[in-house]
Parts: structure tokens; sequence; C-alpha cells
């Protein structure tokens, strides 16, 4: 009885000085590890930041889609606008017609819209330079 016990205690202290071994040997290496995904990370949140395009009608009351979009600096929103969505402009091609093909009748005075951060830019789509962090939404409604 007595040597079941040692050898189960000697297995038992074997198996702990293993298992601590190994331990320390993890966190040696996982702070490195750690740091290189951090400084990873970090480098591709700033390279890539992000605005959110938003879609309804008539002033949010019907929602047809939204996308958060990576952008980089000097981006203009209709270029972003028609890489992610479905986008058609009149023949200047500056004037939007018609989004993810939501448009008006000839005898419809409905448009398309938008603001940024709540507030109405004096620019067009076309012109209007992007940050991080916007929010866009583009309402499809009646302009008069």
């Amino acid at each position: 009885m007595h040597k079941i016990l040692w050898k189960t205690g000697a297995f038992l202290l074997f198996f702990v000085l293993l298992t601590g071994c190994g331990s320390g040997e993890n966190q040696e290496t996982a702070p490195n590890a750690n740091s290189d995904q951090t400084e990873s990370s970090q480098s591709s949140e700033q390279s890539e930041d992000t605005v959110r395009i938003t879609l309804t009608k008539d002033q949010g009351e019907e929602y047809i889609h939204e996308k958060e979009i990576p952008v980089e600096e000097g981006d203009l929103l209709l270029d972003v606008l028609e890489e992610n969505f479905y986008v058609e402009t009149d023949d200047t091609g500056k004037f939007i017609t018609s989004i993810e093909r939501v448009s008006s009748d000839d005898d419809e005075e409905r448009a398309w819209i938008y603001t940024v951060n709540g507030e109405s830019p004096n620019v067009g789509a076309a012109e209007y330079e992007l940050q991080a962090g916007d929010e866009i939404i583009f309402d499809f409604q009646k302009w008069k």
C-alpha cells in the first residue's frame, strides 16, 4: 500500500513539474506574441478607417441597406458609394438618380438627399471628402 501511495505521489509531482515548466514557456512567449498582435491590429486600424452608409426612404421610415466601409484619406463619397452599392447618375456623373435600383418616376418630385453626421453638406456627393467615422445617410424623399 505504501509503495502505491509513493508511486502515485511521484507521478503527481512529475505531472505538476511538467505542467509548470510548460506554463513558464508559454508565459515567456505570450507577451511577445500579444505585442506583435497588438502592433499589427493597431497598424491595420490606423490604415483602414471606416464610414457607415445607411440607405433609407421617406425620412427614415423605410430601411433599405447599411454598410460599414473602409476608407482612406482623400476618398470621395460618390466614388465610395459607387464601389459598394448599385448607383446610377445623370449624364454629368454628379447627380445621383438611383441607388440600389430605387429611383423616382418622371412625374415624381423625389430625390436622394444625404446627410453626414446629421448635417447637410454644402457640396454634392461627388465633391464630399470622407473622414473616418462619418455617418452618412442617403434618404430617398420628396424634395418639395
